[in-house]
């Protein structure tokens, strides 16, 4: 009587499951985002009041918000049809630089790694001055650069000044709202990533 080879176990995918995972969390992480962003922003508004407000020579006046939508009050002024200057307000929508607050809360729900509330805090924090970042810089380059040459003469950011708005503006709103996310989430989570390269 022969025996009957043993069919081979179906090898286990873990990254591919992560992978799964971190899709179905993102929907339900996107919506948490968009719901609770007045909330969520609350913080990074604290920071760019405190920064906007207490920089030497602020344009900023004061600050009002629409739901997730920031609104510079500044000192500038824009001349009107009756010749008097009006006062200029800038409009950011903070849910733009703030995409990645959904991004790393998959990520880490799909790891399952003890801790999750932990690390979800720790990554929010971090990436709030990231996030205020982008806000300021986009409104700088909507005074400094874009908002037209009377405007900017205002602001007295010229030359080189000009250059580094625009600089710290594609940082702002191309780079750390798509990396930073994933950056703090590896710093968070280096021991589940070892254990799937180790498993792959």
């Amino acid at each position: 009587m022969s025996a009957k080879p043993v069919a081979p176990a179906t090898k286990r995918r873990p990254l591919g499951a992560f992978l799964v995972r971190v899709f179905a969390w993102l929907p339900v992480a996107f919506a948490v985002w968009y719901l609770a962003a007045p909330v969520l922003m609350w913080p990074v508004v604290l920071v760019v009041r405190a920064f906007a407000l207490a920089a030497p020579g602020s344009l900023v006046r004061d600050f009002e918000r629409a739901g997730a939508v920031l609104v510079f009050v500044t000192t500038l002024g824009a001349g009107s049809a009756s010749g008097r200057d009006t006062e200029v307000t800038v409009d950011v929508d903070m849910l733009l630089y703030a995409f990645g607050l959904p991004l790393f809360a998959a990520l880490t729900l799909a790891a399952r790694e003890p801790g999750t509330l932990r690390r979800l805090a720790v990554g929010y924090v971090a990436l709030v001055p990231f996030i205020a970042f982008g806000i300021v810089a986009e409104f700088l380059k909507s005074v400094a650069i874009t908002g037209g040459a009377a405007l900017a003469a205002q602001t007295g950011i010229f030359g080189w000044q000009r250059e580094l708005v625009a600089v710290a503006y594609q940082f702002g709103a191309l780079i750390f709202p798509a990396t930073t996310p994933v950056i703090v989430w590896v710093l968070l989570h280096r021991a589940f990533l070892e254990r799937l390269r180790a498993s792959t």
